[in-house]
């Protein structure tokens, strides 16, 4: 007696913990405290420990809202297990409640609610099959909740939209025969009960299945479908759908011209459009104009009739009856000025298919026909109207007139420009355009610098707008023989961008653009401006980040600009261009950081030119050095060069000999080396001796004191190496540095005095 006592004790602890726990997941269901799958979990527990309890009404109720939950969260097989429990303790209930000999004392539930919550929790199992792709399961708990239907008459529209949803979620899946089974069984359970039923709704989009499933196969039922819709409802939607079958199945002219008559009627006009549109898609040209004619006479007086004609306008031209279309065109200008206005919406739509016809016949070069339909968009707009379109507009009437050789009328297209948006890059272009066509060298760099200093200019460099005016200018420039001008628009593009790329995409699209003109030497000079820029950004690009394909670029832009460089040579004194020089050494500097053997070549090719410049050859050897390059021998030759060019002259430079000096050592000789070869020590003394020739009273003092230390510590090393003689021999070369130290001389002088006694 007494463990039982405690056994139903433990259990009444257990089911109140149970219901606890349920209960704080409904408090916190308010705000975000917990989201959906936290509460199922919660639920979940809950449902379990109640059911330990055999707690009948309270468990059934928990599992059916378990399952529900898992099923929100998209986990249908959690949710399986609380279903099962659910409809197996309503199975048990309602046997109880119909037994004999329970007369449901105890239990405070009707038969019928049981029976719809069973129905309920039969329709989720349904849900849930689905989501498990188990068509057959569902279909046996939706035709279980079918057969309980009679004594639930309310629950039809629940079940109707059920079977619709399932349909629904089939259709999008392209499970067509699915779908088609449940929207089926959708308007079946709708009959049920007109009052819930969708019926149209449904019978439309069982349509629309059979459509997209088979429309041949199917081409009756998919009509039977929507021809019942149209009978319970009468919707544009409807009609619209009938005629697409029709259309799709192949029906003669006349029974889609039958629908298209009771379309008129019936339907707003954008159904009417689309229909219109569904019609010529089809190839039904004929009945889509005759229907499109009806449409406008029907809807005459319609302030919307401005979206039927302009759709009239575009199906015209493109089925190429431009004349018809510009006749209506016309028509319309004559109505936009006697009250009959289009709507903002309407005239902008007519815009766009203006601009895109004019701009279709320029890219063809039919210019005339092109300015024609340009001129048709100018008539809508009110003289003295501001609008930034307005200005492209115009900018692009100039463009017309200027490939018709009006100059005269373009430059009145331009000032009208200039009037709606004087501060745009574009408008901007078109003056210069016109300018360098005048030959106009004046107002071209005035405009340049104008679209370098304003602000808009320099925002939109951002978005490399202008990078691409600037290349067409440059075009321009060159093909109306303007190089000055040229350079000035390649000036300010240089000016301007930071952006190395840009600039060298636009030096690269100058020189592609300058092979269009003709090849006279000013288009030859600035073509070899640009390869210079392109092959010197390229490089620049390098140093900052290395990339074998931009030393790559370098070397083609540099072969090019060579082949242009002996054209332009051949043609006229270019004694003082320094072109060759420049290729040179853009070409070392390129071949010497992709470790091109070549290099060597491109050196002797720089020293057999007359009169070459020591800065040349010092430059040379410094890029011979600069990573990824490493070419010591190349650079020791050029030094060596340098030097001997240096002593030749009448008054030496001696802090860049000693520069010279300096580096010569440091190559042959690097700091930290513990072991050196004899050849290498004779080598690295000439240069040394070389250093004592030119020492004066201007050398640079901290160079003596650093050949002084070198000597001396290649010294030590030697006599650490056990080469005592060659050890001596060093440390008196250093030493012999001394008498050229101004006031370090004494104090070093003591220090080394002092250790050569003490080795030597």
């Amino acid at each position: 007696m007494y463990f039982f006592s405690w056994w139903f004790l433990g259990l009444n602890i257990l089911e109140e913990s149970a219901i606890q726990l349920w209960n704080w997941a409904v408090t916190k269901r308010v705000g975000t405290a917990i989201n959906e799958h936290q509460k199922a979990k919660v639920r979940h527990v809950a449902c379990r420990l109640l059911y330990s309890c055999e707690k009948l009404t309270f468990s059934l109720q928990m599992a059916s809202k378990t399952g529900r939950t898992w099923l929100d969260c998209k986990k249908p097989q959690l949710a399986d297990n609380f279903l099962s429990l659910a409809v197996k303790s309503l199975e048990t209930l309602y046997s109880r409640l119909t037994s004999r000999g329970h007369g449901g004392a105890d239990i405070n539930t009707s038969k019928g609610d049981v029976e719809k919550d069973l129905l309920r929790v039969l329709s989720y199992q349904a849900e849930s099959a689905l989501a498990q792709e188990n068509h057959q399961e569902a279909v046996a708990c939706m035709q279980r909740c079918k057969d309980m239907l009679l004594r639930l008459p309310k629950e039809t529209g629940y079940l109707s939209l059920m079977c619709y949803n399932f349909g629904v979620d089939s259709y999008n899946m392209k499970k067509y025969e699915e779908s088609s089974f449940w929207l089926s069984q959708s308007y079946d359970i709708g009959k049920m009960n007109i009052k819930y039923s969708p019926g149209a709704k449904v019978l439309r989009l069982l349509a629309t299945v059979y459509l997209k499933w088979d429309c041949q196969q199917f081409q009756e039922k998919a009509l039977n479908a929507v021809n019942l819709a149209n009978k319970e409802s009468v919707h544009p939607s409807g009609l619209y759908l009938k005629i697409r079958i029709l259309l799709r199945c192949g029906a003669q002219d006349d029974h889609v011209r039958a629908v298209t008559e009771l379309l008129e009627s019936e339907v707003p006009l954008e159904v009417c459009l689309s229909t219109v549109k569904l019609l010529m898609a089809e190839d039904r040209e004929t009945l889509a104009f005759d229907y499109l004619k009806r449409v406008c006479q029907h809807f005459e007086s319609s302030p919307e009739l401005g979206s039927a004609l302009v759709l009239h306008i575009e199906l015209l031209l493109q089925r190429g009856k431009e004349l018809l279309g510009k006749q209506k065109i016309e028509d319309i200008i004559t109505g936009h000025y006697t009250g009959k206005q289009l709507s903002p919406q309407t005239l902008t739509c007519l815009h766009l298919l203006l601009w895109d016809k004019a701009s279709k016949n320029f890219e063809t070069k039919n210019f005339s026909e092109a300015l024609q339909w340009y001129n048709y968009s100018l008539s809508f707009y009110k003289a003295g109207q501001m609008e930034p379109n307005l200005a492209k507009l115009q900018r692009n009437r100039a463009s017309c007139l200027l490939q018709l050789e009006q100059l005269d009328k373009a430059k009145e297209a331009i000032k009208e420009a200039e009037r709606c948006d004087p501060n745009s890059i574009f408008t901007q272009f078109s003056v210069y355009k016109i300018a360098v066509l005048e030959n106009n060298v004046e107002k071209g760099n005035s405009i340049l610098h104008e679209c370098g200093e304003q602000s808009q200019a320099l925002e939109l460099l951002k978005e490399k707008i202008p990078i691409v005016l600037i290349v067409i200018l440059c075009f321009l420039s060159f093909q109306n023989e303007q190089q000055d001008t040229a350079m000035k628009a390649l000036e300010s593009l240089c000016e301007h961008s930071k952006d190395e790329a840009q600039v060298l995409t636009a030096l690269r699209s100058v020189t592609n653009l300058s092979q269009f003109c003709p090849p006279d030497r000013a288009v030859l000079m600035g073509q070899k401006t640009c390869l210079l820029m392109a092959a010197a950004a390229s490089l620049e690009l390098c140093r900052k980040s290395p990339n074998s394909d931009q030393l790559t670029q370098a070397l083609e832009h540099i072969q090019i600009c060579w082949e242009v460089w002996k054209t332009l040579k051949a043609s006229g004194d270019n004694s003082k261009d320094p072109t060759n020089i420049l290729l040179l050494l853009y070409e070392f500097e390129a071949r010497a950081k992709l470790n091109d053997p070549k290099v060597e070549t491109v050196l002797e090719s720089v020293l057999e030119l007359d009169n070459v410049e020591i800065k040349v050859l010092e430059t040379m050897a410094a890029l011979a050095m600069e990573p990824p390059a490493h070419f010591p021998l190349l650079c020791k030759k050029a030094l060596r060069i340098a030097l001997s060019l240096h002593r030749k002259q009448p008054q030496a430079d001696l802090t860049r000999c000693s520069q010279c000096v300096h580096s010569l050592i440091q190559l042959s000789l690097p700091s930290g080396v513990s072991d050196v070869e004899a050849r290498v020590l004779e080598e690295v003394w000439g240069y040394y001796e070389e250093a004592l020739s030119i020492i004066t009273a201007d050398f640079p003092e901290m160079e003596i004191l650093w050949l002084l230390t070198r000597a001396w510590n290649t010294g030590i090393l030697l006599y650490s190496l056990a080469q005592y003689p060659e050890a001596e021999r060093w440390c008196g070369l250093g030493m012999s540095f001394l008498r050229h130290l101004g006031s370090l001389q004494e104090s070093y002088q003591t220090q080394m005095s002092g250790l050569s006694a003490e080795h030597f």
